[in-house]
């Protein structure tokens, strides 16, 4: 069985789905979590400066969704078909699209950008994205987002979704089968062993 590290902050961020799927899986792994404030030092020692990576018996790999994908083929989290995977593939990277526009907020050190970008994100991308994934996931006979079983696609949203409400709280309310899927894919038992965990 290979060794796996996954290193990033000590927030959700842009690895939990990773940690949504290593914890379904039931998979070891070691969860490392960096302090921010010690990361300028530790940075040059790191692929690109970034985070998160995530090593296979040492082996460095980083960009989170391209791990993300790795782990769901090991895992039969792509779908059952060439088709469906293309479906999960697609509803990521739009996820990817909506995600950036809240962290475009969080690196804006400007103060007036920063609520122009927080305006935008909550009276146009918001609505936009999530009216659109809402629709999809209101189609759902199974109460997956793609086909009759779950998929990384599935754990991406929760985990999203989730951080999306807790830095606005209230944006899923008009969102009830978004809302129906954090908390089935939360109620899995290994996640929720794993959020209860890490909870602070």
């Amino acid at each position: 069985m290979p060794s796996y590290k996954l290193t990033y902050f000590d927030i959700p961020g842009i690895a939990q789905h990773i940690r949504y799927i290593l914890s379904y899986a039931n998979q070891p792994f070691e969860d490392v979590r960096l302090n921010s404030k010690e990361w300028p030092k530790l940075k040059e020692n790191y692929p690109y400066g970034k985070l998160p990576i995530f090593e296979i018996d040492g082996k460095v790999f980083n960009q989170s969704n391209a791990i993300a994908r790795y782990l769901a083929k090991q895992y039969g989290l792509n779908g059952k078909s060439d088709l469906e995977t293309l479906e999960v593939e697609c509803l990521a990277d739009t996820l990817v699209d909506l995600r950036n526009g809240l962290s475009a907020i969080f690196y804006e050190k400007d103060g007036e950008k920063q609520r122009e970008l927080t305006r935008n994100l909550l009276q146009n991308l918001f609505p936009t994205y999530l009216k659109k994934f809402e629709e999809i996931a209101a189609k759902s006979t199974s109460g997956w987002l793609v086909g009759s079983q779950i998929t990384w696609a599935d754990l991406f949203f929760a985990s999203s979704l989730a951080l999306f409400e807790e830095k606005f709280p209230g944006v899923l309310k008009s969102y009830p089968a978004l809302t129906a899927l954090v908390e089935k894919v939360e109620n899995i038992p290994s996640i929720k062993a794993y959020l209860e965990k890490h909870q602070k």
